[in-house]
């Protein structure tokens, strides 16, 4: 049956209401009034803008849901965005005072002498960021951009080459993709620029990223994974604004990772950990290596005697410098993390992702008053961006996470010739492997195929510790469960007959919300079969990324579907 679509059309749409698509939007927009004003005022000759239409579209079921970072902020792009967000009622939670790096023993704990300068965040700021994006939104709206939440984009849009706009998907279809009463077909929203800042691994960037072969000649992307919750802790336990990270516990030397614990105001502990994704261990499980990691002395007794109020968990991009896309294309621009821009040394993409608005807006603006959307033209995004205090920040970053294909102490290794070299270390361009091929199978890695329990210590009481059902209540997410899962596994076969023996099923290891579950099937070789609890889904793109055969393909489930943050 022909589906008839609803088509708007504007001139800008920013896919992704994240830091750098709300920053390039209002950006956008103030440069258009700037350049009015001063025409009409007579102090600038030329022709006047007639009105633009800009457009935000967020697959979340408002803005800020689906936004979730650390955070320390790094303000230098914000003040140049907003000059007066002090006096704006911008939430931050609390400037940095004390930071620091601690190293985790089994039962210890030492303190760096000296903070790594890369560490250093002094004139920082703690943020939620889904706070963060929400205060943004309002800027972005009262300057007169139309923000649309609950708006997934489904697929680009193509006139032969150009990227010309993006389909919505569809909503009001039962599990089995037919339509409900309520149904509604996606519209068709066309576009002479279409900005993707859709955070890590989006769905629409990474379809056009191969199609257009924007990633030709770069190094394969990586990824971590950080989780985190927040935590009620006992007035005068952690000052806000104090600042430590942590290496060692709980991983062993041949994973990349550490922890995280900010404080926040109100008596909120920031508390989380990152597990790099390129391990070799098949039975790694992020989430739980995230309450290993609670189990340390000096942690437990942070957050023992609180209430635990937020979980949620999100992808990193980890590749640098070597493994950005070419970031424009016709009719196209990417941001942000889309961009791969993101110092995994410093763990500060917020900045970079503002500053990429930023020069995606001023790219923008050109091309208006040209009428003028060709390659050609928006390459100038490109200049600006290797113009800018990012590309310098990046360079001298630029072989720092491919230092670490060796395992910890190499890395370390890599990292402190890197800091004497500028950057460049034992060569001038390390490479790598994508994430997930780095996973090794289980004979190779432990010599068995039989099942092991790697977290069998841990004893979920739901107060301290707790399993992943238990962290996915406190995301607030949520999905219609009749409606098409949105996690397309392309040949079932290969989990239940060929991935149980060479791998151990890792996906219900590497999903940290319980989506991928062995259940007994007495028809299968193995005798368990694979099933998809999409509903538990948080919208990482975890999965996406780790499937050792990539038969994994995420795609947006209905708008408003997944976490609902509100402080994290």
């Amino acid at each position: 049956m022909a589906v008839e679509r609803d088509t708007l059309e504007v001139d800008v749409l920013f896919v992704g209401a994240g830091p750098a698509n709300l920053a390039g939007a209002l950006h956008l927009k103030n440069l258009i009034n700037k350049h009015n004003q001063a025409i009409a005022s007579g102090a600038k000759q030329g022709k006047k803008l007639e009105d633009p239409s800009v457009m935000v579209i967020e697959k979340g079921r408002e803005i800020g849901a689906h936004v979730l970072s650390g955070a320390v902020l790094d303000p230098s792009s914000l003040k140049e965005l907003v000059p007066d967000f002090l006096e704006r009622d911008c939430p931050l939670e609390a400037p940095v005072g004390e930071d620091g790096l601690l190293i985790l023993t089994q039962k210890g704990k030492y303190k760096s002498p000296i903070t790594p300068p890369p560490l250093v965040n002094h004139g920082n700021y703690v943020v939620s960021l889904s706070k963060l994006v929400k205060w943004m939104a309002g800027l972005v709206e009262a300057a007169g951009v139309d923000v649309f939440p609950e708006f997934p984009g489904d697929a680009l849009i193509y006139d032969d080459n150009r990227v010309a706009g993006v389909r919505l998907g569809d909503k009001g279809l039962d599990k089995n993709g037919k339509p409900k009463p309520n149904y509604e077909p996606g519209g068709n929203i066309l576009a002479k620029v279409t900005v993707l800042g859709e955070g890590p691994r989006g769905s629409l960037t990474k379809q056009v990223i191969p199609r257009l072969r924007l990633d030709a000649g770069c190094n394969p992307q990586v990824y971590s994974l950080g989780v985190k919750e927040i935590w009620e802790v006992p007035s005068g336990r952690f000052e806000p604004g104090l600042v430590y990270h942590t290496l060692g516990f709980p991983l062993p030397s041949d994973t990349y990772g550490g922890g995280w614990i900010y404080g926040m105001k109100n008596n909120l502990l920031d508390i989380g950990f990152v597990t790099g994704l390129d391990y070799r261990d098949p039975l790694t499980d992020p989430q739980k290596n995230f309450q290993k990691f609670k189990t340390h002395p000096y942690i437990k007794s942070l957050i023992e005697g609180g209430k635990m109020v937020g979980y949620g968990g999100k992808t990193i991009t980890m590749g640098g410098y070597w493994s950005k896309p070419k970031p424009y294309a016709e009719g196209l621009l990417l941001t942000g993390e889309s961009a791969g821009l993101l110092n995994s040394q410093r763990l500060k993409g917020i900045h970079m992702a503002i500053k990429s608005g930023m020069l995606a807006a001023e790219t923008i603006f050109e091309a208006l008053q040209r009428d003028d959307y060709s390659s050609e033209t928006l390459s100038r995004y490109d200049s600006k961006l290797k113009s800018s205090a990012i590309e310098k920040e990046l360079y001298k970053v630029r072989n720092f996470h491919q230092g670490f294909e060796g395992g910890f102490w190499s890395g370390m290794f890599h990292t402190g010739l890197q800091q004497i070299t500028g950057g460049r270390g034992l060569r001038a361009r390390y490479t790598g492997k994508a994430t997930h091929e780095h996973m090794r199978k289980l004979k190779e890695y432990y010599g068995t195929t039989q099942p092991l329990q790697k977290y069998a210590e841990l004893k979920f009481d739901g107060k301290f510790l707790y399993d992943k059902l238990g962290d996915i209540y406190e995301s607030g997410t949520k999905h219609d469960e009749n409606q098409p899962c949105h996690l397309k596994v392309a040949d079932l076969d290969i989990c239940r007959n060929r991935c149980v023996e060479e791998f151990g099923n890792p996906c219900q290891h590497f999903c940290p919300a319980s989506v991928y579950e062995m259940v007994e099937d007495s028809e299968a070789k193995h005798g368990k079969t694979l099933q998809i609890n999409f509903s538990n889904c948080i919208h990482c793109k975890t999965c996406d990324i780790m499937d050792p055969y990539e038969i994994i393909t995420w795609v947006p489930p209905e708008g408003g579907g997944g976490p609902n943050y509100t402080q994290m």
